[in-house]
């Protein structure tokens, strides 16, 4: 059950995230609460999964699914550039995620 919360938190961060860049610094009251409950179910399911995962393992997957989410969230909706360099760098991110999680 650790992975399941450890992926939904991971995944709940680039809601956050997302939701951060929209709320215009905390000017649009909708992005804004988005932004808080996506933060507070994210932190609260990192915790959980802290309980039997080790931290360096576990954070380091929770950051990595959030940065490559984000950074595909801004490629999919922001029209963020998606160079040949920047899905190999993304790739690499999801490389060191995978091991991580199998090297467990």
């Amino acid at each position: 059950m650790a992975w399941f919360y450890l992926v939904v938190s991971g995944l709940l961060e680039t809601v956050w995230a997302a939701a951060l860049s929209r709320s215009e610094g905390f000017t649009r009251p909708g992005a804004s609460a988005v932004f808080g409950v996506a933060l507070v179910l994210s932190m609260g399911g990192l915790a959980l999964a802290l309980r039997d995962l080790p931290v360096g393992t576990a954070y380091a997957i929770w950051v990595g699914i959030g940065a490559v989410g984000t950074a595909l969230y801004g490629m999919a909706v922001l029209g963020e550039p998606a160079t040949t360099a920047r899905l190999l760098c993304l790739l690499a991110i999801v490389g060191g995620v995978a091991g991580l999680k199998f090297l467990h």
